[in-house]
């Protein structure tokens, strides 16, 4: 059973600004705290190849799972990572993906702001598909609250 889920908000930033955030290992330092109680590097650099390891605060669902970046694109503005182990993972799913979208705002001729669009695709075994459930937009929410308020705190 495919789903996704997908969330979309502009911010008052140059869409090079948000891609500094988004693109970079810098947006892990900022959801800390909220979700996340820790966010390690097990490898990488933040490029394609990079894995994360992410650690929930109690109660959240999942103690932790592993990410793996399975695209950065710098020119088009995109970052995909993938759940490689633990998480949805360990509860039937064979596919747990997040994309980080940044878009010039076609509405903004003075290129001061941008469009940040954040997606969900997942993938669960039929006989597990009760456990769809779990896949919620809150932390599409949380990451595109704290990433702009970072933003437009620090412009």
């Amino acid at each position: 059973m495919f789903g996704t889920l997908s969330e979309e908000a502009e911010v008052k930033v140059p869409a090079s600004k948000a891609w500094a955030l988004y693109g970079t290992l810098e947006i892990a330092k900022h959801v800390i705290g909220n979700a996340l109680e820790a966010v390690d590097v097990i490898e990488g650099d933040g490029g394609p190849g990079t894995i994360l390891k992410l650690t929930f605060k109690p109660g959240l669902g999942f103690p932790y799972y592993y990410e793996k970046f399975t695209k950065v694109d710098n020119e088009n503005m995109i970052k995909e990572a993938e759940v490689v182990e633990g998480g949805f993972l360990d509860v039937g799913f064979t596919l747990y993906r997040i994309r980080f979208e940044i878009k010039e705002n076609p509405n903004d001729d003075m290129g001061s702001s941008c469009l940040q669009k954040l997606t969900i695709e997942y993938d669960v075994k039929e006989e597990f598909a009760a456990n769809a459930s779990f896949v919620t937009n809150e932390p599409l929410l949380g990451i595109l609250k704290v990433a702009n308020e970072y933003l437009l705190k620090s412009n």
